[in-house]
């Protein structure tokens, strides 16, 4: 029996409202009510009679007391959280029985209705509390989570809850509950076998109400992911209502970024799990019909459908595919992220769906298609388009998706995106080109002259074959019935004369067949034999022996069996000539289509090869020019072609190794990590062939490299070495190369001194403890045979004092060696030794030796004096030698000037840094004694003035003053002086410098000027007083050479006596327009250095350095765009420097060619980002066409005013000084010069400033058309109110210049004016310099007349010109 209430509540339906509230209203007849809502004091006792009830009656206790249990919904907010833990943990209980209990009811085919309504009735209403309780656990979470958001939102806030209760720990739990629930078939329960929609749309709607919770999206609710997808596809099959559900995704994916991984989820659920496939189709249709304009309004939108697309492709692709139709719009559409979305399911297709060989045709016509649409937006106008499209290539290169027919048009594009403007763009196309490489299907060594010569031998074979193939001629078959009828006649002739012959006659020699096949076959022959005769006897005895047999029966005529047996037999022959000719011809064609499928590869080969090498060289550019992500790709590029055995990958591996100074994040760990891969990866050859490989390669990088590139490799092997990644068997190799026990040629056994050097920074014991024998073998006998090597075995030594720096420490300098080492001993004989040898080495070998002798010398003065002692004995006994004549070989006096020239310079760098060094050492030292030995008490009585000291940063100053002026007294006073060795080479340096018309060796005479130049390192007095002798040879030398070296030395004098130098810088910038290349580069070099470090003033002269940006040489032109980038990072400097640049380029005198000046000022005016600088030189060049005095300068401001970046406060100063170039417009190149700044301006202008451009074209236009006194005239009036411009010249004439400044206005920058003619000075003095004339040869400016050589060469003084071209 059921209770009375249950009984009662049978005859009522419970109807599911469309709000939670709709049930406190009267519905219709039958239809269930809440009676009341229970206060909240009443409800923990409800709840716990709803316990005890649930615990007898079960889930359909919920008939008597669902007025109460919706109470507690209703007062949630205000009830306790245990009793909303108590409602959840039995109302999901309640379910979960519930559900066990309906399949028995459901199986009962004669349930009664009115118990049928009593479980649809329990399962609506628990239903309807567990969902509605839910959403409001939702709500109250997700407000609680806004509450505990930081004003700033970086952090969130812990609320305390209640101990073993966390909603977020349920909902899986309550999802799988409902599901269970639903799997059921429910359907049975409801009158017409069909779930009310408002039923499933409650459960749906719960869903999507805890899916709008953003932290749903977190990746570690993946669980919850899959318990809702698995409930909203169980409510949607049992619907199958799937419209709806794409309509709500759709709405979700709108509103709600954090939905698309859900989604995701569960759509590919839905449509692998529950097969709603035509979902999807429905949902990419719904997203098909978007608009492109709505979407453009909607960026947050697009972004997320972007992500919903690509990542459902990648899930489903072969379920996406069929709806790409519907998306293909976008292609052509503005939002670029709905291109990208289509563009991967394009690549997701290619790549799942459409690769391999087993394509049909229709499979292979749509894979074309989608790879044709692919390569249409490698060239989007949108950046990012262009990026995806090349990441796509790059997935689909790397899952060898990609025809081979296709590698050709691939490679080609993508080689041309290298040129992209976007770093984006060129890295992931530099990505895309390594996995080419990584999967070509080609070879494992690519290279183009490798493969050239295979593939010119293998096409000429091609070629014989298709020759042979079409010169074959035709063969002529002649069918046997001819044949027959051509013998025929003969035939019938020899058998009438048979006939009348006697029979009998032959019958003997008529052989004996058994059977009338052999019989056939012998008459066959016989009439192939032309043996007429014979074979008609043989028919006739087949007529007598086989008369049984078809063919020889008494009634055939034996005309006619010869006939038949000819035929037949000749038919067969024929068909297997036949045949045999075909299988020939068969042969043939299969060996020529081989033959053409490998020149194919082959040609396909060469060509990626030849396409790698163009990437290579355009790749190794970008090393220094891109961003640090794009040169981190660069490096990880040339790893990749290196693996490939590419040989040009050489150039870019050594091209890296400078980076290895770079001071962005990542370049130098990318660097180092390279050549680790390179040279030290990990195989399983022996130890003795990885330190062969090893030593091999990294002597490949030194052969011919400067000696920045093997100082960046030295910083490399530092680094393996500091980190034991060196093994020892490579010192140990290292060590036999150099001493010959291993064979090896000259290059490989210097670049093993080197190599050991390199180590040695990092280990100095490797040199130390073999220190004998680098000086036995590198420096004794065999030196004078190879002085490359005794040069770098000095270098070899000279690495251990490297890293020896001089330090105020008090602990004494590094250790040096005796006078009489052998080390001393064996460099004095080879540098005297080769003195005499006309040997370009030995040149550099001694000045690392002069060097190594100041590093390492107890002595180091002395050594070198005797050196220089012995080899000027040389000198002096290859003169007297000479006899009469009195003369010795240029090249013995320029190995005595230069050898001088490098012991004086070395003299002064060991004075100022380790005998410097040296006394302040020994000072702070004795300080130090000094100082204990005085008493406490008198250190205290000093402290206070110590300390004031000590602030002032005085400590220490005066004294190491006293130790500078010391050393520069030593320097100006006794090193000179007419008593120290070195002065005695001074009369000869000078005379040859001074007398270059007699001494015009060119080694002579840089030898002398290279000498000059370091015996004015040592005394300023000395520096000063030929100072104008040094810049006479700069000027006048004719040798580039000589210009070349001075220029490196006056860089090492301004630094060591920049007061001096000051004066003469003009001269400094003159030489950057040197007609030698070399010159120039130097001249760039040493200028760069100079003015970034402040040593030089920069001055209106830098527009030298400007001109150098349109150099013909590259190199040239590449230092010069260094050096503004690097001027534009010390604050304004570039801004304060192009009034002078722009007044000297376009000054008719001195500038450059207009073409020239245009190409110059792009690039200059690239650096002026800021608004203000921007604002300010529109002004200033705007005033500046007053005092223009050519159109040429007209055209030149005007065009630099189209390069700067207009903005409305740009627009208003040219407003303003409209009446300094309106007089201008007349000009086409001006007046279009303005039209270009209108229609930058016009991009992206606001309503409001297009009104202003307007009008401010109207006042353009105005004056070009009618000039500028026609303003004023009645009809031509100006627009809101402006002034009025007239003028008051005649039309067509300029106003003369002096009026034009005279009206300049106060405030007009000076910088910018038109410099006046210089009004001399008086009691000015100035330095000056005074060449000859060009009819006189040497320099008479420094020379007396006396020592004027009368012999003179003729030497043309360098013009100012223009290097435009």
């Amino acid at each position: 029996m059921l209770p009375p209430a249950q009984v009662s509540i049978m005859a009522v339906q419970f109807t599911i409202p469309l709000a939670f509230k709709d049930l406190l209203q009267s519905g219709g007849v039958g239809q269930y009510v809440v009676q009341e809502v229970l206060p909240v004091q009443q409800l923990p006792k409800e709840l716990h009679a709803y316990k005890a009830a649930f615990r007898s009656q079960g889930p359909k206790c919920v008939l008597q007391h669902f007025d109460s249990l919706y109470s507690i919904i209703y007062h949630f907010r205000s009830v306790d959280v245990a009793l909303k833990e108590d409602l959840l943990e039995h109302l999901v209980k309640a379910n979960s029985q519930h559900a066990s209990e309906l399949p028995s009811v459901l199986e009962d085919l004669s349930l009664a209705t009115a118990e049928r309504n009593l479980h649809l009735n329990t399962l609506k209403m628990n239903c309807f509390l567990l969902l509605h309780l839910v959403e409001a656990f939702e709500v109250e979470t997700y407000q609680a989570a806004l509450g505990n958001v930081e004003p700033s939102g970086k952090g969130r806030k812990a609320k305390s809850k209640t101990d073993g209760f966390v909603w977020e720990n349920e909902r899986e739990n309550v999802l799988q509950t409902i599901t269970h629930l639903l799997q059921l078939d429910i359907r049975r329960l409801w009158s017409m076998s069909l779930i009310e929609e408002e039923f499933i749309s409650m459960v749906t709607g719960c869903c999507y109400k805890m899916m709008e919770n953003p932290s749903i999206g977190a990746l570690k609710n993946k669980s919850l992911w899959e318990a809702l997808s698995h409930l909203l596809g169980v409510a949607v099959k049992r619907s199958n209502d799937t419209l709806s559900v794409s309509v709500k995704v759709i709405q979700l994916l709108q509103h709600f970024e954090h939905l698309a991984p859900v989604l995701v989820h569960a759509v590919t659920l839905w449509a692998t799990e529950y097969g709603m496939k035509s979902l999807v189709g429905e949902i990419m249709r719904k997203i098909g019909q978007k608009s492109c304009q709505d979407l453009s309004r909607e960026s947050s939108a697009v972004k997320t459908l972007y992500t919903f697309i690509t990542q459902l492709s990648e899930k489903i692709p072969a379920i996406m595919m069929p709806n790409i139709s519907v998306l293909l719009d976008y292609l052509d559409g503005e939002p670029y992220m709905m291109r990208n979305a289509v563009l991967t399911v394009i690549g997701e297709a290619v790549v799942r769906i459409l690769s391999g060989d087993n394509l049909n045709e229709l499979e292979k016509k749509t894979r074309d298609n989608f790879l044709d649409t692919l390569q249409e937006h490698i060239h989007d106008v949108n950046v990012y388009v262009r990026s995806c499209v090349l990441q796509i290539y790059n997935r689909i290169v790397q899952e060898k998706a990609l025809p081979l027919s296709r590698f050709q048009s691939v490679v080609t594009l993508v080689v041309g995106r290298l040129f992209d403007k976007s770093v984006k763009v060129c890295k992931n196309a530099i990505q895309v080109l390594a996995s080419f490489l990584a999967n070509n299907p080609f070879t494992c060594k690519l290279s183009s002259a490798d493969l050239k010569s295979p593939l010119e031998k293998e096409t000429k074979m091609l070629k014989e074959l298709r020759d042979k193939e079409r010169v074959k001629p035709p063969v002529v078959i002649i069918s046997a019935q001819e044949e027959w009828e051509a013998m025929l006649p003969e035939v019938q002739a020899t058998l009438d004369a048979l006939e009348q012959e006697d029979i009998e006659e032959g019958d003997e020699s008529i052989e004996v067949v058994d059977s009338p096949q052999k019989l056939c076959e012998h008459i066959l022959s016989l009439l192939k034999n032309v043996s007429y005769k014979n074979a008609i006897r043989m028919v006739k005895k087949g007529k007598a022996l086989f008369p049984e047999d078809p063919l020889f029966s008494v009634d055939q005529e034996e005309t006619s069996i010869l006939e038949k047996i000819f035929t037949d037999k000749d038919i067969e022959s024929t068909n297997q000539v036949t045949e045999v000719a075909s299988e020939q011809s068969e042969e043939q064609k299969s060996e020529l289509n081989k033959q053409e499928m490998l020149v194919q590869y082959l040609t396909d080969a060469h060509h990626f090869a030849v396409k790698i090498e163009e990437a290579i060289d355009i790749i190794s550019k970008m090393m220094y020019e891109a961003a640090s992500s794009v040169v981190q790709e660069v490096i990880e590029f040339f790893v990749t072609v290196s693996q490939f055995g590419v040989p040009q990958a050489v150039i870019g591996v050594r091209r890296m190794l400078p980076l290895v100074w770079s001071k962005e994040p990542g370049v130098r760990d990318a660097v180092v990590g390279a050549y680790r891969q390179l040279y030290l990866c990990a195989s399983s050859e022996p130890e003795r062939v990885k330190a062969q490989n090893l030593i091999r390669n990294l002597s490949l990088l030194m052969v011919d490299s400067s000696a920045g590139v093997i100082q960046s490799l030295e910083e490399i092997v530092l680094e393996f070495v500091q980190k034991g990644e060196i093994r020892p068997s490579v010192t140990q190799l290292l060590w036999e190369k150099f001493t010959l026990k291993v064979p090896c040629s000259d290059i490989e056994r210097r670049a093993a001194v080197m190599m050991l050097g390199m180590m040695s920074r990092g280990q100095p014991e490797i040199v130390l403890s073999n220190l004998e024998t680098l000086v036995t073998v590198g420096l004794g006998q065999d030196a004078q045979k190879d002085y490359q090597l005794a040069r770098e075995v000095c270098n070899c030594i000279l690495k251990i004092t490297g890293g020896q720096k001089s330090t105020l420490e008090k602990k004494p300098p590094p250790p040096r060696l005796a006078r009489d080492h052998c080390l001393f001993q064996n460099l004095t004989e080879v540098v005297v030794g080769g003195i005499t040898q006309q040997s370009l080495h030995w040149l550099t070998f001694k000045e690392t030796a002069i060097k190594l002798v100041y590093e390492l010398g107890e002595e180091p003065e002395e050594i070198s004096a005797d050196i220089l002692h012995k080899c000027s004995q040389q000198v002096l006994q290859e003169l007297n030698s000479q006899g009469e004549a009195a003369t010795v070989p240029a090249f013995l006096l320029a190995h005595l000037l230069s050898l001088a020239g490098d012991v004086a310079l070395q003299l002064v760098v060991h004075l100022e840094c380790t005998v410097s060094a040296e006394l302040r050492r020994r000072r702070v030292l004795k300080e130090e004694q000094e100082a204990e030995k005085l008493g406490k008490n008198k250190q205290r009585k000093s402290k206070a003035n110590e300390s004031m000291d000590e602030d002032l940063g005085l400590v220490g100053a005066s004294a190491d003053d006293t130790e500078a002026e010391l050393i520069q007294q030593v320097c100006d006073k006794e090193l000179l002086n007419g008593q120290q060795y070195l002065s005695a080479f001074l009369p000869l340096v000078l005379r040859v410098c001074k007398n270059s018309g007699k001494y015009n060796d060119p080694a002579l005479c840089t030898a002398a000027t290279l000498a000059l130049t370091k015996f004015m390192m040592i005394s300023s007095d000395f520096c000063d007083s030929h100072l104008r002798l040094i810049f006479t040879l700069l000027e006048k030398s004719p040798l580039p050479g000589v210009r070349l070296n001075i220029m490196i030395a006056l860089g090492d004098l301004s630094i060591r006596f920049p007061n001096l130098i000051e004066p003469w810088t003009p001269h400094l910038y003159a030489r950057l327009r040197d007609e030698s290349r070399e010159v120039r580069r130097t001249s760039a070099i040493v200028m760069t250095h100079l003015i970034l470090k402040d040593m030089v003033k920069v001055k209106g002269q830098v527009s030298e350095m400007a001109v150098l940006l349109i150099d013909s040489d590259q190199e040239i032109a590449s230092l010069a765009k260094n050096f503004f980038t690097e001027l534009s990072n010390k604050g304004n400097a570039v801004y304060n420097l192009l009034p002078d640049i722009i007044s000297r380029l376009s000054d008719p005198d001195c500038g450059v060619e207009e073409e020239s000046f245009h190409t110059i000022m792009r690039h200059l005016l690239s650096y002026i980002t800021k608004d203000k600088q921007t604002e300010s030189l529109i002004e200033k060049m705007c005033h500046r066409f007053r005092t223009a005095r050519t159109e040429r300068q007209w055209r030149d401001l005007a065009h630099c005013l189209s390069l700067l970046p207009f903005s409305e406060k740009g627009l208003c100063k040219m407003q303003d000084c409209f009446d300094c170039y309106g007089d201008k417009l007349s000009d086409e190149a001006v007046y279009k010069s303005f039209l270009t700044v209108i229609g930058k301006m016009r991009r992206g202008a606001k309503p409001e400033l297009k009104a202003q451009i307007d009008e401010f074209e109207h006042k353009l236009n105005v004056c070009h058309n009618k000039g500028l006194e026609n303003m004023d005239v009645p009809g031509e009036t100006i627009q809101n109110g402006d002034v009025p411009l007239t003028v008051k010249n005649p039309p067509g004439k300029r106003r003369p210049l002096k009026s034009v400044n005279r009206a300049a206005k106060a405030s007009e920058d000076s910088e910018f004016r038109t410099p006046k003619s210089r009004v001399s000075r008086k009691n000015v003095k100035k330095v000056t310099v005074t060449f000859s004339s060009d009819e006189e040869s040497d320099y008479e400016a420094e020379l007396s007349e006396a020592d004027t050589p009368k012999n003179t060469t003729p030497i043309r003084r360098t013009s100012t010109r223009s290097r435009a071209r």
